[in-house]
């Protein structure tokens, strides 16, 4: 394992600074929108765009890296995503903004296209688990760290957005030149949104409110903390306490739902996280620790609503479906994503910086009702043996998730393909869903709910 995470050393390096330089602009746009007045209304808007960007960048990047391959890509929207970040200095005009960030979104889908499947295709099912651990550590430690980033030099100058586009340049450098052969792309049939639902109503629609959530976070969280009165130092704190916290606390939430019922601990979590996110709002006023204390707990629950949804979704699927499922399960986060942010920003507007907790916990209180309907009035098609949680940062590709599912049902699929089991589209969209619960899933420990 030492040798292998060692092999990888370059591109841990490289998402390292890449996320550094994504953490850092994300707030320092949201701090700097706020100072130049554009409105909460048109924050969300620009805010948004990255996360349709993301969406779409998701669906272009593996064709792109079809025609062109892995090592051109990257390079390329590595250097596209640096341009951006000065190109908003340059132009501080909300038109301006929208655009750049839409161009960053894309930009940031294919690269992590690249890195994910560069990591999947060189793991093995030994090494998998551990190195998706450690994928996810840097991932959010990265994320958070470029929040602290914030005080290195005033928001309303240009050498955060100087900095910004340093740290995404010089990342491209260890992944350039690493000896690790590129891999190859591979596709699959996917599972409609609305055969998704039929089947796991209850982890289809939380995989949505978890967009719904990190879109609000990442994309307005700096925003209410200016509006809230915040300097830029505490600013930077509690950005990076909501993110670090939802890094922290996936995993022993996680393992607990490994041991219980899922649907009980998302439940759980979703209801103490909308209580928790009132108290955060007066938690501001707190002296540093405490504040950092509170608002790291809520990031924990907020962020990992993401993995266990998909976790508890996993759970309801047959091995062969988890890959075709996996592209549809990112388009829900997706559209969460780029909802949260106008929504957020509407209600700001209208109630002042209140409005984006009272938001975060409406929509989680939202969720948990309906979470309790699903408990109530549908079954659920799970397996004899559930899937096991994995933790997944909040920010990933879809070829790159569905790369992380095709490893570990690869052995699933073809077990089921010899066993005669219906692929996804063909006359298993015809089986009745009590005779497929009466074929236990062909699980050997190793699937993921990633």
């Amino acid at each position: 394992m030492a040798t292998t995470v060692v092999a990888f050393g370059a591109l841990f390096i490289g998402l390292a600074l890449l996320m550094l330089g994504n953490g850092l602009q994300g707030s320092l746009l949201g701090v700097r929108a706020s100072q130049e007045d554009f409105g909460s209304g048109v924050i969300g808007l620009i805010m948004a765009a990255f996360f349709t960007g993301f969406l779409l960048g998701s669906v272009w990047a593996p064709h792109a890296l079809r025609r062109v391959g892995y090592v051109r890509v990257f390079a390329a929207l590595a250097a596209v995503a640096s341009v951006a970040i000065l190109v908003q200095e340059l132009f501080v005009v909300p038109l301006a903004w929208g655009l750049m960030r839409f161009v960053t979104g894309l930009c940031f889908a294919g690269i992590f296209v690249v890195s994910e499947s560069w990591l999947n295709n060189r793991a093995t099912n030994l090494t998998r688990g551990r190195l998706l651990a450690i994928y996810m550590v840097v991932m959010y430690l990265g994320q958070g760290g470029g929040q602290l980033l914030l005080n290195v030099a005033d928001p309303s100058q240009a050498d955060l957005f100087i900095l910004s586009s340093i740290l995404i340049s010089v990342a491209v450098v260890p992944l350039l030149l690493s000896a690790t052969p590129a891999p190859e792309v591979s596709f699959a049939r996917r599972m409609s949104v609305r055969r998704l639902f039929r089947i796991s109503p209850f982890g289809a629609g939380g995989v949505f409110v978890a967009g719904l959530i990190n879109g609000t976070i990442m994309g307005m969280g700096a925003v209410y903390a200016h509006d809230a009165g915040l300097s830029v130092a505490r600013i930077a704190l509690f950005m990076g306490a909501l993110i670090c916290g939802g890094g922290l606390l996936q995993w022993p939430l996680g393992r607990f739902s490994d041991r219980v019922d899922r649907r009980l601990v998302i439940l759980g979590v979703a209801f103490t996280g909308a209580a928790w996110a009132l108290l955060a709002d007066r938690a501001i006023g707190w002296t540093t620790p405490w504040m950092l204390g509170a608002i790291g707990l809520f990031g924990g629950l907020a962020f990992a609503l993401h993995s266990l949804n998909l976790a508890h979704t996993n759970d309801c699927l047959e091995p062969a479906e988890m890959l075709g499922a996996s592209s549809s399960l990112v388009l829900l986060l997706g559209v969460g994503s780029v909802i949260g942010p106008l929504a957020v920003g509407a209600v700001m507007s209208q109630v002042g910086a209140a409005g984006f907790f009272w938001w975060l916990a409406t929509v989680q209180v939202v969720f948990g009702i309906f979470s309790l309907g699903c408990v109530r009035y549908f079954a659920t098609r799970a397996s004899v043996e559930p899937s096991q949680y994995v933790a997944v940062p909040v920010q990933t590709s879809s070829v790159g998730s569905a790369a992380i599912e095709d490893v570990y049902a690869t052995q699933e699929c073809e077990a089921a393909e010899a066993s005669g089991a219906p692929e996804d589209g063909d006359s298993g969209a015809d089986t009745p869903d009590a005779a497929r619960r009466e074929t236990p899933a062909q699980d050997d420990g190793s699937q993921s709910g990633a």
